[in-house]
This record gives structure tokens, C-alpha cells and sequence, in this order.
């Protein structure tokens, strides 16, 4: 097979990886610089550009598409779909998990268990907003936030007001959720491939640190995942209709409760943690799916 991997950076670990398993394996793989394609988007015959030259033919496309770029990454990633190439992640699904808020609420409509959220637009609705998610201490984030930055946590009712009041000041958009005190800065990241979690570790936050994201500096170690917290991961990942993602859980006293659905997921902490070969994993999976206009949405996300 020839494979696409579209990331910005052909350093990353988690890129080298895959290229390194793609290739061990007998395919071909190129690593192509989201922003640098362009589209022609025709209804004939839509096609790809890259680097002032058509893009030569694929059999799948792996996304890694940073945060910062989802919009046109999106777009490059349906551009694609249109061609019937066929993609790890698709498009529509990526754009789903970006959106912390839609992702909650769709994850709330498949009866998962998230932690009580709340959101609000005026300033004047900070009280009851508060009280909502069961009062202070509390947990204040940006939607637009990514690897931690952007997530507060307010230890009393006046703080919090201020931190919701600051923000909305400058016109961002954030979440309050209650804050799971018994998870002890802990949680779980479930790696789903297909419809099965095929590793899981523990993140642990430094000492007077609530974030326990690697980048902030959390430690990761292997962790023995409940059948409940398995079911969890696969049902949000199906929600999301992510093929491959990152599932962070919580263990909170009335079960596990999803943070984030991640349609990007690092390999380095993971496979560090597990000593498992993940990258070699989505490459059979790709190998074993991929297919022309194989893709559910066929790029009308």
C-alpha cells in the first residue's frame, strides 16, 4: 500500500513511528505537510496539490493534525474523502472531537458518564452556574484549550467567579465542570483502535499539580483497566466515530467518567508505558480496512 501521513512535522515521534511501521511492513509511506496542500475543489474531479505539483495517488491517509490547524486540516482530510481515498480518521469525526463542547454533548446523548458540566454566556448566570456543577472547587476550561493549557482550577466560590468572569471578559468560550477530587490528579488514557482498547496507562500529576497531561510534566506507568472502563473508551470512541483515538477517563466514585476524546493521540507515552507496539497496530488496521470509498461519510461530513 501507499500510504499518506499528514503532519506538519516528519520529526515527531509519533510520525517517525508510523512511518517506521508502515515501511516495515512492506508499504510505502510519505509524509506530507498539511499546509502545504491545496485543493481544486471541482465538481468532476476534485484533486490535490502539494508543493506545486498533483498529488500522486494514495491507498489511505493517516491524520496527525495539530489543534491549531483543525479547520484546514479538516478541510485537506475531506478533500480526500471526496477522492475516495480512504482515511484512518475522517474528517467529520476529527471536527467532532475538536469541539470540546459538542463532543460532551454528544457523549451525554449516548449515555456516557461525564463529568457535571456547565456553560453559560453572561456573566450574570456565574452563580447559578457555579452551583450547577455542585459549587467550588471546580474545574474552569477553555474550549479551545489543548495539552492543559487553558484549564483552571478554582479552590473556592470568589475565585472561580473571578477566573469565569475574567474569561468571558475577553470573550473566550469555556466550560466548568465539577471537579473529581477522589481521581487524585490521576487519569486514564484508553487507546482505541477499531472497537478495542489495545492499550491503557495511568497519568499521574507531579506533586501540587492537578494536570496530570504528560506535557505538564505527569508521570505514565501501565494500568489494568476495569470491563467498565473498557466499555466506556469503545462506546465514546464510537460516538465520536473515531477510529483510532485517545480515551481519558476519571475514576470518580460513581464510575468512570470521560474527560476528553483525543483524535490525535500520541504514541510515545503509550507505547513508553505499555511496551507495546501501537503505530505497528494502526498499520494493520489500515491494512485491513482500507479500500476505495471505504470511508462512512465518503467525504459529506
Amino acid at each position: 500500500m501507499h500510504l499518506a501521513i499528514l503532519s506538519r512535522n516528519p520529526n515527531l515521534y509519533s510520525t517517525r513511528r508510523l512511518l517506521e511501521a508502515a515501511e516495515s511492513r512492506g508499504h510505502t509511506a510519505r509524509v506530507i505537510d498539511t499546509l502545504r496542500c491545496y485543493m481544486n475543489i471541482a465538481s468532476h474531479k476534485p484533486t490535490i496539490h502539494y508543493k506545486g505539483t498533483d498529488l500522486e495517488p494514495f491507498d489511505a491517509v493517516i491524520p496527525r493534525i495539530g489543534a491549531s490547524v483543525t479547520f484546514y486540516g479538516a478541510s485537506v482530510l475531506r478533500q480526500f474523502e471526496m477522492m475516495g481515498v480512504y482515511t484512518l480518521n475522517e474528517s467529520v469525526a476529527i471536527t467532532r472531537s475538536r469541539d470540546k463542547l459538542r463532543s460532551l454533548q454528544l457523549l451525554s446523548r449516548k449515555g456516557i458518564g461525564l463529568p457535571v458540566t456547565g456553560f453559560a454566556h453572561s456573566p450574570d448566570d456565574i452563580p447559578d452556574l457555579i452551583r450547577m456543577v455542585g459549587g467550588a472547587p471546580l474545574v474552569i476550561k477553555l474550549l479551545e484549550g489543548t495539552q492543559g493549557i487553558g484549564v483552571v482550577l478554582a479552590e473556592t466560590e470568589n475565585a472561580a467567579e473571578s477566573v469565569i468572569q475574567a474569561f468571558m471578559g475577553l470573550k473566550a468560550n469555556i466550560m466548568v465542570q465539577e471537579y473529581i477530587k477522589e481521581a487524585g490528579g490521576a487519569d486514564i488514557r484508553c487507546f482505541v483502535i477499531g472497537e478495542k482498547v489495545v492499550a491503557a496507562m495511568k497519568r499521574q500529576a507531579m506533586p501540587g499539580e492537578f494536570r496530570s497531561n504528560l506535557h505538564r510534566g505527569g508521570q505514565a506507568e501501565l494500568v489494568k483497566i476495569t470491563p467498565e472502563e473498557r466499555s466506556t473508551a469503545i462506546r465514546a470512541a464510537k460516538a465520536m466515530g473515531l477510529q483510532v483515538c485517545g480515551v481519558d477517563l476519571l475514576r470518580s466514585n460513581h464510575g468512570a467518567v470521560v474527560m476528553e476524546v483525543n483524535s490525535s493521540p500520541g504514541l510515545e507515552g503509550i507505547e513508553a508505558a505499555t511496551q507495546k507496539d501501537i503505530a505497528g497496530q494502526i498499520i494493520d488496521f489500515i491494512t485491513r480496512n482500507a479500500g476505495p470509498n471505504k470511508n462512512r461519510t465518503r467525504g459529506r461530513g
